[in-house]
């Protein structure tokens, strides 16, 4: 069973939704909403429509698809400039230091500032595997055929890129730190606020939200356990994303708390590692890897097999099959 990563179509809707239904909440980026996944796809395919050399405000969706059944199985997103349309809101957590010499004591308070700081970074995010599907590196090749992406088409990218991992969501679909800091402003449940961005957007934050800064010793057990960390189920990404270069310096979602990640786009290692190569030969056998070929709609990845040899490259029928290539065609590769 082969599986490619393709540009996603307006007709990939229901399997967007179907996948969406299976989140368990808190992913902004795939809402179980059929009105919403269409705008976002129908917003993908005018970007993968035509040309640009330069960073603006674009989404970009990829989907896993069976190359046996043309069933999608998985999806992942990629978003060249964000905070455009309306304002990209995070929590910084600092640090504020306060000295008494009537005490003779120094007072250290951990707080959350709402900061647009990561404003103007490209993001990655909506990454979403069927469960009938987590094995075989098929998680790897929906994260890191991104990033491939984003070096096929640099110039449209900016120089730092962000994700953001899903925070702890308790076992009712709540969030611990919604309930412990903005739902106390805003007299919404965690999913009515998680539903209303994925539809609407998050400029209802910036009508309602307090600038002040959030001392995090006042706010309840519960929020604090969260902050930073993300959901179970996020860990592996959040491993993948360490691999990358990702860092996590202290911004955290402001819905669930999660962290995001950050990576100076040409540090990334599956961008500095990618490297070119023309097809000389059809042939089993070789070093497993992620290979590419193809630009915006026509972009196409998959895991194969590659043997660089002096003149060129050898890969397995089955990676020639799924990117559709021939000898003399030329693929980037980056060992798995």
């Amino acid at each position: 069973m082969t599986f490619r990563i393709r540009a996603a179509r307006e007709s990939d809707v229901k399997y967007l939704y179907e996948m969406a239904k299976l989140t368990g909440g808190g992913f902004t980026n795939l809402p179980p909403d059929r009105g919403a996944l269409a705008t976002r796809l129908e917003r993908s395919e005018l970007a993968f429509s035509h040309d640009a050399d330069t960073p603006r405000d674009e989404a970009f969706i990829l989907v896993l698809e069976n190359t046996a059944t043309g069933e999608v199985r998985g999806t992942s997103q990629i978003f060249t400039k964000v905070g455009q349309r309306w304002p990209f809101y995070s929590y910084r957590m600092a640090t504020l230091t306060k000295h008494s010499e009537a005490l003779g004591r120094t007072f250290r308070a951990e707080i959350l500032n709402l900061v647009n700081d990561l404003e103007g970074s490209s993001e990655v995010g909506g990454l979403f595997l069927h469960p009938g599907e987590r094995a075989g590196g098929l998680g790897l090749l929906l994260a890191r055929s991104r990033y491939l992406f984003i070096a096929r088409h640099r110039g449209r990218f900016a120089d730092r890129v962000l994700a953001e991992l899903r925070g702890i969501i308790d076992e009712a679909g709540g969030s611990p730190f919604w309930d412990g800091v903005a739902g106390r402003f805003f007299g919404m449940t965690f999913q009515e606020a998680d539903q209303f961005n994925a539809i609407h957007g998050n400029q209802f934050i910036a009508d309602l939200m307090p600038r002040h800064p959030v001392y995090i010793a006042m706010l309840p057990d519960s929020a604090r356990a969260v902050i930073g960390l993300p959901h179970p189920n996020g860990r592996a990404a959040m491993r993948m994303l360490e691999n990358e270069g990702f860092a996590f310096e202290n911004y955290v979602d402001i819905f669930d708390g999660g962290p995001s990640m950050t990576a100076r786009t040409d540090q990334i290692a599956t961008i500095r590692g990618r490297r070119e190569g023309t097809i000389v030969a059809i042939a089993e056998g070789g070093t497993p890897s992620l290979l590419s070929t193809g630009r915006l709609a026509g972009f196409r990845a998959c895991l194969g097999d590659v043997t660089v040899r002096d003149d060129g490259i050898a890969i397995d029928a089955a990676a020639a099959a799924a990117l559709d290539v021939e000898i003399g065609e030329s693929i980037c590769h980056v060992a798995r």
